[in-house]
């Protein structure tokens, strides 16, 4: 009994430290950013696909509130609908991106969106 009480404690506790890890780093990433730079280089490297008829369809910052923005990061959606797009994009620019699409959410102050 005492064996399967620490059995639980343990798996608690490994699942409480996994999960604020894993919340670090999703906002870490997002956190991290230069909106500003973000919002020049989604309009160089993103807006091509995300436009009304293009494959990727509209995405804009206003197309998600900032905490389907965290999901969307956290769990690498874009890579999994468009496999490998995502590693021609420098990592830092790519955390400026993922800055200026969660500050200009359409749940945030200052909603916008790449001037489409």
């Amino acid at each position: 009994m005492k064996s399967c009480l620490n059995s639980l404690k343990f798996s608690g506790l490994a699942l409480l430290i996994v999960s604020l890890f894993a919340i670090g780093i999703a906002q870490a990433a997002i956190e991290g950013g230069d909106a500003k730079k973000g919002k020049i280089l989604a309009k160089e490297k993103c807006k091509y696909c995300h436009v009304t008829g293009a494959e990727g369809g509209t995405m804009t910052p206003l197309s998600k509130t900032q905490r389907q923005w965290e999901r969307f990061y956290s769990k690498d959606k874009h890579n999994k609908k468009a496999p490998g797009t995502w590693d021609k994009i420098n990592p830092n620019e790519l955390i400026d991106i993922m800055q200026f699409m969660y500050d200009h959410a359409a749940d945030s102050p200052q909603p916008a969106t790449c001037g489409q």
